[in-house]
């Protein structure tokens, strides 16, 4: 899915819907990201202590979830997009073997100066339910 040029903003409207993306969520997608971000927490990559906790088995972090959010987006608008913020909040843990499906839309469209700032309602579930919802704000050149 990631874009090979830069969206025009003349080329975007408030309503359009992102490309689905589906990440297969692994034990070894879950271990980097953790490794990645400096969270040695166990419940990010020992399933044993995750189940003790309660939790169904190893999961993933924010920081990670937040890296596939930011991919996801930039991935539909392309190298010259910018993200100015991303709001999100999380719900059913991704675990492996259950993938994770992202969407999204345009739901606000403006131009200041030289950019055109979107924002972007965001989802990614599984089978679990809702893992992460919430927005991006994002900036592309005027064009």
């Amino acid at each position: 899915m990631r874009a090979t040029r830069a969206l025009k903003s003349s080329e975007i409207a408030v309503g359009d819907e992102l490309p689905l993306f589906e990440l297969p969520v692994t034990s070894t997608v879950i271990v980097a990201g953790a490794i990645a971000s400096r969270d040695f927490m166990p419940a990010h990559h020992d399933p044993v202590f995750a189940k003790a906790q309660g939790a169904p088995d190893m999961f993933m972090n924010i920081l990670t979830t937040n890296g596939y959010v930011s991919r996801f987006v930039t991935d539909w608008a392309g190298p010259e997009a910018m993200v100015k913020s991303i709001k999100i909040r999380l719900g059913a843990p991704a675990i492996p073997g259950k993938p994770l499906r992202f969407s999204g839309r345009v739901a606000g469209k403006s131009e200041a100066e030289d950019e055109c700032v979107l924002e972007l309602e965001v989802r990614a579930a599984n089978d679990l339910g809702d893992h992460v919802t919430g927005t991006v704000t994002l900036s592309l050149p005027l064009g």
